[in-house]
């Protein structure tokens, strides 16, 4: 397989050509939604046990990953329930059902989630190998990351009429992966933010191995229109972790460091909001009052919205930004930050973060000029 995940983009015409739209379409499904979460409402947070019924997940020795999966959703959810009061806890099964990627996507989708968590058991070939890993949504960075998102995405071949509900995507090939390479993850930095809460907890309060956050095309996760992460709790096929994840307690301290993090997740993203707001504030808008061309380009000192930071150069085009026209590039220590709205005033740079917040809950105001960004607090007092 490694000479074929070599070749992978020799057989990018076919593919792109038939995806393009559809990418484009999930892209733009954010700014699509009109109503979002407020102060006043709480939290959506969809908890996803995956596999399930006739898919058994992963085998170990002594378990199905599936029954594993499913004890450590609910704890998890159980855990949210009772500790966050602001948060409603959705569960795409609750009992020993097969649920297909489309339908949990779907569910998450329809309910105007705020997060997205699946949780799973991992397995390989090699039995020594034990440890927790958190993945996001992206483009696979060598084989066995692929190989990993080969496995999980294999459960769709259980499913009715499976070729044209994936647009005849096949998940043993890895040509098809190709439509991962075009794709703009709307939310990759906000789900980068939960994973790596999440290993934290797995590493620092659950005493596990922390091997990573880490990136591939899970259908599942390509499919959500909100910040989603996949968690695999540990390898059924060591004989140790098998044993651990099947014991009350080790589902216990697994589930209580994804309550943990989902707190601490929501608790940073409602502090750097701040702010109560209903849902007619949040149309985002198409071209920012205030704007001006080439904002950041001049030498007047100027405030406006980071939304996001990359290490690779973005298009900056409306589809890559929840639909806005006034997107900014800036290039600073070696990366590409994305910034809206150009403003003389802190406080009105700060009113354009707030309507921001529902499609970029971790934006920040920040201080430009001469096409660098400055300290905030040093902007501030040259005021």
């Amino acid at each position: 397989m490694g000479s074929d995940f070599n070749n992978v983009k020799e057989h990018t015409n076919i593919y792109l050509q038939r995806l393009i739209c559809m990418i484009l379409l999930l892209a733009a499904i954010p700014f699509l939604l009109s109503t979002v979460r407020g102060s006043e409402k709480k939290w959506v947070v969809v908890i996803d046990a995956g596999h399930g019924g006739k898919d058994p997940g992963a085998l170990g020795a002594i378990s199905k990953e599936k029954n594993i999966n499913l004890a450590i959703a609910l704890k998890a959810g159980s855990y949210i329930e009772q500790n966050l009061k602001n948060v409603e806890v959705l569960y795409t099964r609750k009992t020993d059902v097969f649920v297909g990627l489309y339908e949990r996507a779907d569910f998450a989708n329809k309910n105007k989630a705020d997060l997205f968590i699946s949780i799973h058991a991992n397995a390989i070939s090699k039995s020594s190998i034990k440890g927790t890993e958190t993945w996001i949504m992206g483009l696979a960075q060598d084989e066995q990351n692929l190989e990993v998102a080969m496995k999980e995405n294999e459960v769709i071949l259980l499913e009715d009429d499976f070729s044209t509900k994936y647009e005849n995507f096949d998940p043993k090939s890895p040509e098809s992966y190709i439509m991962f390479t075009v794709m703009q993850n709307t939310y990759r930095e906000q789900s980068l933010y939960l994973a790596s809460n999440i290993q934290h907890q797995f590493r620092n309060r659950a005493g596990r191995i922390d091997l990573g956050v880490k990136q591939a095309g899970f259908l599942v996760l390509y499919m959500t229109s909100m910040p989603s992460v996949l968690i695999e709790t540990g390898f059924l096929t060591n004989t140790e972790e098998e044993k651990y994840l099947n014991t009350k307690d080790g589902q216990d301290y697994i589930a209580s460091a994804i309550y943990r993090a989902t707190r601490d997740y929501i608790n940073e993203i409602d502090k750097k909001s701040n702010i109560s707001r209903s849902a007619d504030d949040y149309t985002v808008p198409v071209q920012a009052s205030g704007v001006q061309e080439n904002a950041s380009s001049g030498n007047q000192l100027r405030f406006m919205v980071q939304i996001a930071t990359s290490g690779s150069r973005k298009q900056v085009t409306p589809v890559n930004f929840n639909g806005l026209e006034d997107i900014v590039e800036i290039e600073s220590d070696g990366q590409f930050k994305y910034a809206s709205g150009s403003f003389e005033d802190y406080a009105m740079a700060s009113e354009h973060r707030k309507k921001l917040g529902s499609y970029y809950p971790d934006a920040f105001v920040i201080a430009v000029k001469n096409n660098k960004i400055l300290p905030l607090q040093e902007a501030l007092n040259s005021k």
